[in-house]
């Protein structure tokens, strides 16, 4: 079970409950040491005096605040006296229309639970009213030091709690970028076309359809270059639509669409290769295959002989989280369940 980040109480109006935050995501991450070329030396970073080029102690290290002319220095005692203390509570101030937070606002995503099964009717009562009502609950947390603006919203049969960004952190998009276009005219019937393409290319989505592709062809690569092998280039990116064939480029965009359509409901009849798109989406549901065969925890003595990176291939078929900054050892104790098996027997 994962390990709450945060816990309090959560309110709205005269309701409370005791909650607890759990991270909801995680991101792909492959981490590579920095060493010096031609060698198996690792490079460390070091805090160096940038006048006098030798390494400061971390104890003499404190904080400036560059006011042009100056320097004021803050020490980290004095960050700690007046920073708030670690927050409790969860109030929910207000309510407003889900579809009004824009996402440009949202940050990261952490579940929200009830501590206990005694505020189950007090937790779904509030999930299943801000399901209802299409709202989302608005309000601040201290958490870690550092006061968030959040959004409590349902996802599911769950409350998610989202970090949102302040309104003077969302840059202003006329100011930061400077050939935003103005004033374009564009025509009915290019538009009409536009649209058309749009519906010839919608589908449902199904976010278990897209796989993170980079992070297979890094450790693809890494693989091959163990073996003094090469690995297939990326193709490149499509060159830009040129203004004035738009219109032909628009409407043989639909008529390829079309009939992408039309041969996969025919494709009993008519063979045809499959696109970039179809064949990942093909290596998506064998993962996903892959995955549920790969539940049964291995033995170690099959491992052992097996790369690093052999077994994080392993570990991404058998969906194990946090594989990407796993050691050699800890990839086989997941691969194994014994990592599982520890956790278990230490609740």
């Amino acid at each position: 079970m994962a390990r709450a980040i945060w816990s309090g109480a959560l309110s709205f109006g005269l309701v409370a409950m005791p909650v607890q935050l759990f991270t909801a995501t995680e991101s792909h991450t492959i981490r590579f040491n920095q060493i010096q070329r031609g060698t198996s030396d690792r490079v460390r970073n070091k805090r160096v005096n940038e006048r006098t080029g030798e390494e400061v102690p971390v104890d003499e290290i404190v904080k400036g605040f560059d006011m042009g002319d100056e320097y004021v220095v803050v020490e980290p005692g004095e960050l700690d006296e007046i920073a708030p203390g670690r927050s409790k509570g969860l109030e929910i101030t207000g309510f407003v229309d889900a579809e009004k937070v824009k996402p440009i606002f949202f940050d990261k995503a952490y579940y929200v639970a009830p501590k206990g099964k005694e505020y189950a009717k007090v937790y779904s009562l509030l999930r299943e009213a801000l399901a209802r009502s299409n709202k989302a609950g608005i309000a601040t947390v201290v958490m870690r030091n550092r006061e968030y603006l959040v959004a409590v919203k349902p996802e599911g049969d769950v409350l998610a709690l989202h970090t949102l960004h302040w309104a003077d952190e969302v840059r202003d998009p006329r100011r930061e970028i400077g050939n935003l276009p103005e004033g374009t005219q564009v025509a009915d019937k290019e538009l009409q076309t536009a649209v058309q393409l749009v519906e010839a290319l919608s589908t449902e989505w199904d976010p278990e359809e897209y796989h993170d592709i980079y992070q297979e062809r890094v450790m693809r690569l890494v693989e091959a270059k163990r073996a003094g092998e090469t690995i297939e280039k990326s193709e490149p990116p499509p060159r830009s639509t040129n203004v004035i064939d738009l219109m032909d480029v628009l409407q043989a965009s639909v008529d390829k669409a079309k009939g992408k359509r039309e041969a996969g409901a025919e494709e009993d009849q008519v063979a045809r290769k499959p696109t970039q798109l179809e064949e990942a989406a093909e290596k998506s549901r064998a993962g996903r295959a892959a995955k549920k065969a790969a539940k049964k925890p291995s033995k170690a003595s099959d491992l052992e002989g097996l790369s690093k990176t052999e077994l994080y291939h392993r570990a991404s078929e058998a969906g194990i989280p946090g594989r990407s900054s796993m050691s050699r050892e800890d990839l086989i104790k997941a691969l194994t369940g014994k990592a599982g098996r520890r956790r278990a027997t230490a609740s």
